[in-house]
């Protein structure tokens, strides 16, 4: 089975091809540049070094979200583009456990920390046995003292990486009671080839969907939304109902 991989979740923008063990391709760049400006481009760098003819390509996995809005939305756009064009389905893999398996088979508890502003974090709990990953606290928006807290109430070893790193790294050091440790730099953002790897055993799940059907998933309003939200409540326009 032949997955291409796309991770523009963050700031990191990855693309990769694995066929079925093996790791065939991957280009990632963590550099000031837009997704827009440089997913297709990698691709197309790819299925050139590859001699890829893309329609042998079984499915399309993409980094579903959370992470940044634009960043989701340039990926989902990418890989709804070439899954309508290319007749082929797609594998939503939750941006979070995507780049926990970056860590698959640790014997630590694995900790992502993307960070998501006013010092809230996109994160979750992960174990390994062997290849097989175990979702201990699913993915989720929070205050990074609440993922801290769990990972103290696990009494396991931890390993964090992530963007969210080097925000909260003095937190961490000053909260976390756990023993713990930090993910090597090859290790600690988004990889595409860990979306793409992890999609495989979606794929034998059947865990896929059809491009039109697919949607990032935000886990939280956008900016915009919250101030649009917060000033029809000053104004005394918000929906009636809501809690």
């Amino acid at each position: 089975m032949r997955i291409l991989g796309i991770d523009s979740s963050g700031l990191v923008a990855s693309v990769a091809v694995v066929e079925d063990e093996n790791l065939l391709a991957e280009y990632t760049v963590n550099y000031k540049k837009t997704h827009s400006q440089t997913l297709l481009p990698m691709l197309d760098e790819i299925a050139r070094m590859l001699e890829l003819d893309l329609d042998t390509l079984d499915a399309i996995a993409v980094a579903a979200g959370p992470g940044s809005f634009t960043g989701l939305r340039i990926g989902a756009a990418t890989a709804k583009g070439l899954g309508l064009a290319l007749k082929k389905p797609l594998v939503a893999v939750p941006t979070v456990d995507g780049l926990a398996y970056n860590l698959c088979g640790s014997r630590d508890m694995v900790c992502p920390l993307m960070d998501a502003r006013r010092n809230q974090v996109y994160t979750g709990l992960y174990g390994f046995s062997g290849v097989r990953m175990e979702v201990i606290e699913p993915q989720c928006a929070v205050g990074i003292g609440q993922i801290i807290e769990k990972a103290n109430e696990k009494n396991r070893s931890v390993t964090f990486l992530g963007d969210g790193v080097p925000v909260f790294r003095e937190y961490i050091r000053e909260h976390c009671k756990a023993p713990y440790s930090f993910a090597p730099a090859h290790l600690n953002k988004q990889r595409a080839s860990s979306v793409a790897s992890l999609a495989l055993e979606y794929c034998r799940m059947g865990k896929t969907e059809t491009a039109a059907a697919h949607k990032p998933e935000y886990l939280r309003l956008s900016q915009a939304e919250r101030e649009r939200l917060a000033a029809e409540g000053a104004d005394g326009n918000a929906p009636s109902g809501g809690s």
